[in-house]
């Protein structure tokens, strides 16, 4: 990102969780970005509103879905780099809709590709891609060990799930973003497009509007703060290694400044081993913070859950250059206190390091 650039850096999905904190980060370097959304998530304008707020004319907004190849290719036109964010998020409506999963999350993909490669192949395309790429791990032995699953095999239990692990797309959700996936590092090897891949684990933080179905994290603690029961898929001793959005964020630029050595590299990026907690184990950190404990009810497991999935991010942090992550306790924390001033309650929970 040296020798400034002056055009705009595009992000699909601008106005989404990940998608506004990559754009307020660029804005805040003094770059202009073009925030692509079709505004079809609940509270995303809510995003956009403050990305505008914060950063006026260096936000440029494009109503739109990467389905709309003309649109979508237009934005690609004036832009020096993507990240590409847009998505359906949801194993649950790609059950109930997998025809629309596939044509946002493939056809789109495939839009942008073209896009790029017509005019000449020059701007990186950071993708955001997700760990259901892996499967449901379900040939991996666990052990019930307290409060959480873990792996009895000992370099898995150490440092996590590495990308060397096949892909094994289960789910309408799995297979299309696993295929789009694919075709961003194909890209890379059949039209020398410069792309790269970060296979998510669960990234949450602040502007992260939570449902049942998406930004679980969130939703845990919107349910805690309103007093209204949690429901666990499962047995709740899954275990998920999360990173704050501003780890994530961190990634994503990294991975464009470095784009030239890692061109064609799929990165695993989670909060790996120090970051894993079980869903229980989260939930009863979060009745501490509130000082109560917080009520729980249990459903059937869903689709392609994961009993178990810790990034291994050894491959992320040696080639990105990434610092260490925030701690899971200082950041649930951080996102208590906002989700509680998004709702108007005076109530405090972060640590001292957790509000820096």
């Amino acid at each position: 990102m040296s020798g400034r650039d002056e055009r705009p850096v595009l992000v699909t999905g601008g106005a989404g969780f990940i998608g506004s904190n990559i754009a307020d980060r660029l804005a805040r370097d003094g770059r202009r970005v073009i925030v692509y959304d079709a505004l079809t998530r609940a509270g995303v304008e809510d995003n956009l509103d403050w990305l505008r707020t914060s950063h006026g004319e260096r936000i440029e907004f494009v109503r739109g879905d990467v389905r709309d190849g003309a649109l979508l290719s237009d934005a690609v036109a004036r832009s020096q780099a993507v990240f590409h964010m847009a998505a359906q998020v949801a194993v649950t409506t790609s059950l109930v809709d997998p025809r629309d999963d596939f044509t946002i999350n493939l056809e789109g993909t495939l839009n942008l590709l073209e896009a790029v490669r017509a005019q000449g192949g020059e701007a990186p395309i950071i993708f955001a891609s997700t760990n259901k790429v892996y499967g449901d791990l379900a040939d991996i032995p666990f052990a019930l060990e307290g409060d959480r699953y873990v792996p009895e095999d000992a370099e898995v239990r150490a440092h996590g799930i590495s990308e060397a692990r096949p892909l094994d797309f289960h789910t309408p959700y799995g297979v299309s973003k696993g295929a789009a996936d694919q075709y961003v590092l194909d890209y890379a090897r059949s039209f020398g497009l410069r792309t790269a891949v970060l296979r998510m684990s669960c990234i949450y933080g602040q502007r992260q509007m939570g449902t049942e179905d998406q930004g679980w994290v969130a939703h845990f603690l919107i349910r805690a703060l309103e007093g209204t029961p949690i429901t666990l898929y499962g047995d709740g001793y899954q275990v998920r290694d999360i990173l704050d959005v501003g780890d994530a964020v961190d990634a994503y630029l990294a991975a464009w400044q470095r784009i030239d050595t890692v061109s064609g590299r799929a990165f695993n990026l989670g909060g790996g081993p120090d970051n894993a907690v079980s869903l229980r184990a989260l939930i009863a950190y979060m009745g501490d913070l509130l000082g109560r404990p917080v009520d729980l009810q249990f459903d059937d497991w869903r689709a392609g859950d994961q009993r178990y999935f810790v990034a291994d991010t050894r491959s992320a942090e040696s080639a990105l250059g990434l610092a260490p992550k925030r701690s899971w306790r200082d950041g649930v924390a951080a996102l208590a206190d906002w989700l509680a001033e998004a709702r108007g309650l005076e109530r405090r929970f972060a640590t001292a390091e957790a509000a820096e």
